[in-house]
């Protein structure tokens, strides 16, 4: 018996611009196809190091296949490292020591042992979650003493409920809450307590704690009698206590193809979500991780716009530093049937078939564990992202073709290259910063819609690849050649930041090395500067831009390193300007909310009538309305326009409603009749 868990979707600067090396074919060669699309990587451009436990999925106590060795082939094949158990909301019903879950289904031989067996011969990290919404923090504290200390299994990671934003504080009810105060503050309490029990037994385990995604509901909103959002109060009251923050994404999309835009939002997502984890939580940045454990899409699971979807999400969020991404779900079972690019899809959110039929016996799922689509992708990602490769800045010019890279410890530069097309090939021209490949002809895994495996042959150049329709293509490329005593990669910078300059320095390396410090543009990184000391300031800055930003380390003979470890800095706004603005967001629904901004004139003459501007920081935020003054917009720019006289300290209020579907980045910067003002 299988359970389908219905899953709800409630400028820059370029100092200096180092060529590209475009790789030509040899005197009578074939010409190359016509491209028509552009992809530039960037091996200074340094992005996060791939962890040990990045390659993710969910395993449920409903899923009678759990931990058999079937499915734990599967999944080794596939390269997962790391298995969530026991599944979902199922966890905040689910009594680990008798093995029930109350109101739920528990499929035979899914207990904890028999999941730990299957999780050793995947070679899998177990992620467990301790009961929240039924459970006790003394029952999770039995349930760590019963794994590490009796079984000695190991398991570090512990997350403290799921998706416990969803008790029915916000308005909607799906997760088990027992506690009669369903509130952030009450669940960081908690947490805290949870924490404290649990590391009393082994304080070698890291604690995660329940966040929301930015751009996903219930961010923004702060409920009845709270002080915050969910993230400002579970981070201020209980960051100390926790060691990862545990979020969800299901982004939605109404077709295909509108589903294939989101992953453009995992950027600002990852950036704004790491900003409010250093704010509210303290200590050193960084300290605390974070973990995607679920993640699917709406249209399309089981074939290949899940398939291009996961390609897309598992990289973008691998490459911004989240330590595990982990899809939703190994099996599922059967849902809604249609047909999507001309596939068969089940409407099941799992990897692989559970076997079963409609009501009517008139649509059956292929035999019990044949991979979905989304399996095929899941395994071109285990191939790519391997623990300690790096990957580095990737960039296309075209919107269906997306594009990401790894560059591994030996050297070989690994490109995944994803056709978001369903019905033209695209062929892409490839261009290399900080990279020479190889002259041989690469050996490219692909995948295409309809297909049963990926297949692997040797095709196109290091120059050229044409993608199939609807297709994701590994390519994995050798270097013209490997220095062994090229030095290593920097340290992590830092950087003190004004309106207009950062200085950046980091750890010194060894003797004789001259630093070079670059600014990322997707696959095509500026130079900022050069020295041969620990710290460089970089001038003529924007304000209230953001910049991430690498050191690379030469020695005497020229060769490089790899790349630092990122560091993303934004500038702030210049002190005592003529003009001060005040931003707040009042009042946020989690599609939209309520601006109300605060002008005043520190020059000393009367401004006489004015013009404020501001530019959206993404492409899907749009202003709905406005009011004290005349509002316009003209592609991400705002303008507030008003005939009234701005005596000198005189202050005025403007608002509007401003709506979004994506992660929500307010606006840094304004101007008032072109100057730059102090924001605050």
């Amino acid at each position: 018996m299988q359970i389908s868990l219905r899953r709800r979707t409630v400028a820059s600067i370029v100092l200096l611009a180092l060529g590209t090396a475009v790789i030509t074919a040899p005197p009578g060669a074939q010409a190359a196809p016509a491209t028509d699309a552009r992809v530039d990587i960037d091996t200074r451009a340094g992005l996060a190091t791939v962890t040990d436990t990045a390659i993710g999925v969910n395993h449920a106590i409903w899923d009678s296949q759990l931990g058999t060795p079937a499915v734990a082939d599967l999944l080794k094949d596939a390269g997962v490292r790391m298995l969530r158990y026991p599944g979902g909301s199922y966890a905040d019903i689910y009594h680990w020591k008798d093995h029930t879950a109350p109101g739920g289904y528990v499929a035979p031989n899914t207990d904890f042992d028999t999941f730990m067996a299957g999780a050793r011969r995947t070679g899998a990290e177990p992620m467990i979650i301790a009961n929240y919404g039924t459970g006790t923090a003394q029952e999770a504290a039995d349930w760590v003493r019963y794994a590490n200390v009796t079984k000695g299994y190991d398991a570090t990671y512990w997350t403290i409920g799921n998706e416990n934003y969803g008790n029915g504080h916000y308005g909607a009810a799906w997760e088990a809450d027992d506690h009669a105060d369903k509130s952030p503050k009450e669940y960081a309490e908690n947490v805290v307590a949870y924490s404290r029990a649990m590391k009393a037994v082994d304080p070698t385990i890291k604690i995660g704690a329940v966040l929301t995604m930015p751009g996903n509901w219930p961010d923004g909103i702060v409920g009845g009698g709270d002080t915050g959002t969910w993230n400002q109060e579970v981070l201020t009251r209980a960051g100390a206590a926790i060691d990862f923050a545990d979020v969800h994404w299901y982004p939605g999309g109404g077709t295909p193809a509108e589903t294939l835009t989101k992953p453009a939002q995992i950027q600002d997502a990852a950036y704004l979500l790491r900003q409010q984890i250093d704010r509210y939580a303290g200590g050193a940045p960084g300290r605390i991780g974070i973990s995607m454990t679920e993640t699917n899409v709406e249209v399309g699971r089981n074939t290949q716009p899940g398939a291009l979807f996961l390609a897309d999400v598992y990289s973008g969020l691998l490459a911004q530093g989240v330590f595990t991404v982990q899809w939703w779900n190994v099996h599922n079972g059967l849902g809604t049937v249609s047909t999507v690019a001309g596939q068969t899809d089940y409407g099941d959110y799992g990897l692989l078939s559970s076997g079963n039929c409609t009501a009517d016996n008139s649509t059956c799922q292929p035999a019990l564990n044949t991979p979905f689509a989304p399996y095929h992708a899941l395994s071109l990602i285990g191939d790519l992202a391997r623990a300690g490769d790096q990957f580095v800045g990737a960039g296309s010019d075209n919107a269906l073709v997306s594009a990401h890279a790894v560059r591994r410890a030996g050297g070989d530069l690994a490109v995944l290259l994803i056709n978001k097309d369903p019905d033209a090939e695209h062929t892409v021209a490839l261009n290399y910063n900080g990279f020479t490949p190889g002259a041989a002809t690469p050996v490219v895994e692909t995948f295409t819609n309809g297909a049963g495996s990926v297949t692997t042959a040797p095709s196109g150049t290091a120059g050229t690849q044409t993608l199939p329709p609807y297709s994701i293509r590994l390519v994995t490329l050798h270097p013209e050649r490997v220095d062994a005593a090229a030095p290593r990669a920097p340290g992590r910078p830092t950087a003190t930041v004004t309106d207009r300059t950062a200085t950046i320095s980091w750890p010194a390396g060894a003797a004789g090395l001259k630093y070079e410090v670059y600014r990322q543009n997707g696959g095509i990184s500026a130079q900022l500067g050069e020295t041969t000391g620990t710290s460089l300031t970089v001038r003529n800055l924007e304000p209230g831009h953001r910049y991430t930003i690498n050191v690379l380390a030469r020695d005497g003979s020229g060769r490089p390193s790899p790349a630092s470890p990122p560091l993303t800095i934004t500038t702030g706004t210049p002190a005592g300007a003529a003009c001060t603005v005040k931003f707040r967001d009042t009042n946020d629904w989690g599609s939209g909310y309520v601006g109300s901004i605060d002008i005043t004139n520190n020059a000393a003459g009367t401004v006489g009538g004015w013009t404020l501007a501001f530019n959206w920081p993404t492409s899907w935020q749009d202003l709905s309305s406005g009011w004290n003054a005349t509002w316009s917009q003209s592609g991400r720019t705002v303008r507030v326009t008003s005939d009234a006289d701005l005596a000198p300290g005189a202050s005025t209020n403007v608002g509007f409603v401003g709506s979004y579907s994506g992660p929500n980045v307010l606006p840094g910067v304004f101007t008032l009749n072109g100057t730059v003002c102090t924001s605050e």
